[in-house]
């Protein structure tokens, strides 16, 4: 049977985002569609097909079988996953906080953390998009919320839509306080869900500061999706005393130890 012209053009289409996601890994929709002319809905119902070995995920196009299940992030399982560490960073990380200052808070068990130690007395503004981050946000005096809608993602309790990073980059932040599942001195900062990479992007371009916060256990690791290079953070704020090697692997970067 002979395939007709919109048939054609589809597998067209679904042979250059193969080779686009096969050479630069997941690739952000609205970029995919800009590449091939046409419109995000229509790169959407492409992938929806049978045959296709790529799907739409987080507003992303990858590999239908990329292997995220084996690092699956669940808020709930993370919760008494390093506290004291965790608790430690963001600690240190909050005496950088000044008053009048605009934040951008990311989302994550150890965010949750830093948003319960910020100072009390201070007057804020604070965008975030992760629920029980706003949770705690919203019984502090003296805060202004930005909270970033969009799709619920029950697994990390964020909200994701591409008008809410749109938007997030219209704001002028000037101090982002990022989290991450990893940190590596050559392959970067990750983490485990595609649909926080755009915001926490946003996020880093809409700041005049950058500030990572992690625990030492974070040192080292690669997670799944990649964000951004570590060298875009002024400070790496850690938890816990990092072993002698890994100290070693991350001589010369700005780390702050934060250690009882």
């Amino acid at each position: 049977m002979r395939q007709t012209a919109g048939a054609k053009a589809r597998q067209l289409r679904l042979e250059r985002m193969q080779a686009l996601v096969k050479s630069s890994g997941p690739a952000l929709l609205s970029r995919v569609a800009e590449l091939l002319g046409v419109t995000e809905m229509t790169i959407r119902r492409d992938l929806a097909g049978g045959d296709s070995t790529l799907s739409c995920l987080g507003g992303y196009v990858l590999e239908a079988t990329f292997p995220i299940a084996a690092e699956k992030y669940v808020l709930a399982e993370e919760l008494d996953q390093h506290t004291v560490r965790k608790r430690l960073a963001c600690q240190r990380a909050a005496s950088l906080v000044k008053d009048g200052d605009m934040l951008f808070i990311d989302c994550g068990t150890t965010m949750m953390q830093f948003a319960s130690v910020l100072p009390d007395d201070i007057a804020l503004t604070v965008v975030c998009y992760s629920m029980n981050i706003a949770n705690i946000l919203s019984k502090r005096k003296n805060t202004q919320l930005i909270l970033l809608g969009g799709l619920f993602q029950a697994s990390s309790e964020t909200f994701y839509s591409e008008e809410a990073v749109q938007y997030l980059g219209r704001l002028g932040v000037n101090k982002a306080f990022i989290s991450a599942g990893g940190a590596d001195p050559v392959r970067g900062v990750s983490c485990s869900h595609f649909h926080e990479v755009a915001v926490k992007q946003a996020a880093i371009r809409s700041a005049s500061e950058r500030i990572l916060v992690v625990d030492e256990s974070k040192l080292g690791r690669v997670r799944t999706a990649f964000f951004s290079p570590l060298d875009v953070f002024s400070t790496i704020v850690v938890g816990g005393e990092p072993e002698p090697a890994l100290r070693e692997q991350f001589q010369g970067w700005p780390l702050e130890i934060a250690a009882a």
